[in-house]
């Protein structure tokens, strides 16, 4: 497929806005899966494209968090192994079944998470004590969130910050920047089946990509130096985008 040199501007763009707001708080697929469509993109051949570009923003951000000491990657590596594993799994199960019977049950999910969050003003603020041990955690946790992102995917980045803060004790700015490498983890097997499936759009990824570089440097960077009551305005605005994408794109 061929583009003009505006619309690749725009979806330059539009991986830009979607890293800078994935980094903190997840939710950048609601901005460039409805821009991969609209620029006459097959469903299919977006979803692999999208799997692509969100993967520059995941790695860019994990990579930045590390390095700003936010999380340590030796600590999650069974987080990641059970993600990986996981997104494998629904990543194989989707091509059998639609995922649209989910979409009720995410909906669902998502406003009693977002209502939670928004009751609960302290939640995230402070380090709290532990609820489940780790290699537990993240063996549930990694199987059960890498599967549905591999099956499905829009809430995958909230449902791991709040994990993490109400079970593992994190706050909001850690939990976020360890939920980046279990994002990261579970695009790149997606990613790899789209690509075996032939699925993905090369020159309009990396574009994207490169804007997704960008933004995600950008926005996890202002995490790090940022108040943690700032990423809970940004975790709040993001769920409550989700959830009307999805009721959107339903009715």
């Amino acid at each position: 497929m061929e583009f003009d040199l505006l619309t690749l501007f725009l979806l330059f763009l539009a991986g830009f806005g979607a890293g800078f707001v994935d980094s903190i708080a997840g939710g950048g697929g609601i901005i460039t899966l409805p821009a991969l469509l609209a620029s006459g993109i097959p469903p299919h051949f977006a979803l692999g494209t999208n799997k692509l570009q969100s993967s520059f923003g995941s790695f860019t951000a994990t990579v930045n968090y590390a390095k700003r000491g936010l999380y340590e990657p030796k600590k999650v590596l069974e987080g990641i192994f059970f993600t990986f594993l996981g997104a494998a799994i629904g990543a194989y199960i989707v091509k059998f079944f639609s995922a649209s019977f989910l979409t009720n049950f995410i909906i669902i999910m998502l406003t009693v998470l977002f209502v939670f969050t928004f009751l609960n003003k302290n939640l995230g603020l402070k380090t709290k004590a532990r609820r489940m041990k780790p290699f537990l955690f993240y063996t549930i946790f990694g199987l059960a969130i890498g599967f549905y992102d591999g099956f499905f995917g829009p809430g995958t980045g909230s449902f791991w910050t709040i994990a993490l803060v109400l079970l593992l004790g994190l706050d909001l700015k850690a939990a976020t920047a360890q939920t980046k490498i279990f994002n990261f983890t579970s695009n790149i097997v997606s990613l790899a089946v789209f690509a075996m499936s032939g699925v993905v759009l090369l020159k309009v990824g990396i574009i994207m990509g490169a804007g997704q570089i960008i933004g995600a440097y950008s926005g996890s960077t202002m995490v790090a130096k940022k108040e943690i009551i700032f990423i809970r305005y940004i975790f709040l605005a993001v769920v409550a985008a989700t959830i009307a994408k999805l009721v959107y794109d339903k009715w």
